[in-house]
């Protein structure tokens, strides 16, 4: 269970920050050509936040309160995160993309009391349409479930703006004390979704551990565009360039900003380092496996230092790796490092990785709260009390009777002229399987070349060597673009004629 709510909420720490300086730039978007312009000062931020607290406490949300939030990352998403904080109540973040099905079970467990979503956000769910008197959410069965109100932007039948009428009243002093901040959707069937709950504690503590990480200088720009990199950024005074969505644009970006730190995804990196990209700084990546290989191109390419962070969903962030460390790590399964401060790490009897620390979610919704987070991963803590990732539980692979945990191999598959590479098992009649290894190359290495450099490895793997070998692009899925290792089975399956 996350701790009490201690000083350093960074939360409060940037409303106070941005009433400073309120003409500094604090988020910077990509303009033509990569260049940087100001999207959102310190004092337009503010001013934001507080007329989208106004007009949530005139909708009646307050403490204990549920906001669902549709919007894409960047200030007004920062904005609607500042104003349910104040207010005491928590954001429930929905994918409007994730399709109706999954979306309508999705609010049936969070009920919120208002849906904030801006234009593009109704547009992919359907709520484009002309919608009913009190501005309901117009996908089928769903008027129960509360109004939709628009942030920003409104397009033809886009629901009601969010602050009509809602621009003056008077706000009640901003909440203190812990509880319920936000609720994250993560696996789960249709019907019965799981969200995980994390307080304000576990999230000012989350944010606390990345500020600690990353030791941004005021008035020096980040680059990201997570929340986890926004807000202790902005609240140490460096503002922050949302990524351009464009590699090349990204890769001219990066040139005319030289920022202090980038927080990009492993997909990210791999596509902007195709564009000649050039770093600055200190560079960090999570979300998906980062291979030692993937840090030492960053490295290679101007950065000073290279990090992957192993996150969850639940506990962000729980453990970091600079490329030199993981570079010289020659041991089984994939070295994610030691555990950031306040995280405790153990394994279960099936080797299970547990994690229990301050910035650990506090409970799955509707559930009973837990001090140990189950990763779904099998690892280990070594000597050193690193972390070792083996794979994940439900990835074992069945041959000729042995298990086979294709995390405790993949790393070392990651050799020159390769830029992904994961085991799969592919049906093979009366529940065996084939183990195939399906390995993307860097874009323009030779395939011969590549074969040639795997052979090592492969000759290392002993009984767990593969029975085949597809050099193809791995499937990515997912809003975080990993690896989908269900498509990469059926790939191999295909190429291998099974």
């Amino acid at each position: 269970m996350a701790d009490q709510k201690g000083d350093g909420d960074v939360l409060d720490e940037l409303a106070r920050v941005l009433r400073k300086a309120p003409e500094r730039p604090a988020v910077l978007r990509a303009g033509r050509n990569g260049g940087v312009r100001t999207a959102v000062t310190r004092g337009e931020l503010a001013d934001l936040a507080e007329r989208y607290a106004r007009a949530l406490h005139a909708w009646g949300v307050g403490v204990g309160g549920t906001v669902g939030v549709a919007v894409r990352p960047g200030p007004r998403a920062l904005a609607v995160l500042l104003a349910v904080h104040r207010l005491g109540a928590r954001g429930a973040v929905l994918d409007p993309g994730a399709g109706p099905d999954v979306l309508r079970a999705r609010l049936v467990l969070a009920r919120p009391d208002v849906v904030l979503a801006d234009a593009t956000a109704q547009a992919v769910a359907g709520w484009a349409r002309p919608l009913a008197r009190r501005a309901q959410l117009a996908l089928p069965d769903l008027a129960e479930l509360g109004p939709v109100a628009t942030v920003g932007p409104r397009w033809p039948g886009c629901a009601a703006p969010l602050d009509d009428g809602a621009r003056s009243g008077v706000l009640p002093r901003p909440v203190d004390g812990d509880g319920d901040a936000a609720i994250v959707f993560t696996s789960g069937t249709t019907s019965q979704p799981r969200a995980v709950v994390h307080t304000r504690a576990s999230l000012a503590a989350g944010m606390r551990t990345v500020a600690g990480l990353v030791r941004p200088v005021a008035d020096r720009p980040v680059l990201g565009g997570t929340f986890f990199v926004l807000v202790p950024s902005l609240a140490s005074g460096a503002p922050v360039a949302l990524p351009a969505r464009s590699p090349r644009a990204l890769a001219r970006q990066l040139r005319r900003l030289a920022p202090q730190a980038t927080y990009l995804t492993p997909p990210q990196l791999r596509r902007v380092l195709a564009e000649g990209a050039a770093f600055t700084g200190r560079v960090w990546t999570g979300s998906a496996p980062a291979s030692a290989d993937l840090l030492t191109r960053v490295r290679r390419a101007g950065a000073d230092e290279a990090w992957g962070v192993y996150a969850l969903t639940e506990l962000f962030p729980a453990a970091a790796v600079e490329q030199a460390e993981k570079a010289a790590y020659e041991g089984p399964g994939d070295l994610v490092g030691a555990p950031l401060p306040g995280v405790r790490a153990r394994t279960d009897a099936a080797g299970q990785l547990l994690l229990a620390g301050p910035g650990a979610r506090d409970r799955y919704l509707g559930e009973t709260a837990e001090e140990w987070v189950a990763t779904g991963d099998r690892g280990s803590v070594d000597a050193g009390g690193r972390i070792v990732l083996e794979g994940r539980m439900k990835d074992m692979v069945l041959r000729d009777a042995e298990n086979i945990y294709p995390g405790l191999y993949e790393p070392a598959l990651h050799v020159a002229g390769v830029e992904l590479a994961l085991l799969v098992g592919v049906p093979a009649g009366d529940g065996d399987e084939r183990l195939v290894a399906v390995v993307q190359p860097v874009a323009g290495a030779d395939e011969g070349a590549v074969r040639a450099a795997l052979a090592a490895p492969l000759a290392r793997m002993g009984t767990a060597r593969p029975d085949a070998v597809v050099l193809a692009e791995v499937p990515l899925g997912g809003r975080s673009r990993k690896p989908d290792r269900g498509a990469a089975a059926r790939l191999a399956a295909e190429r291998l004629g099974r």
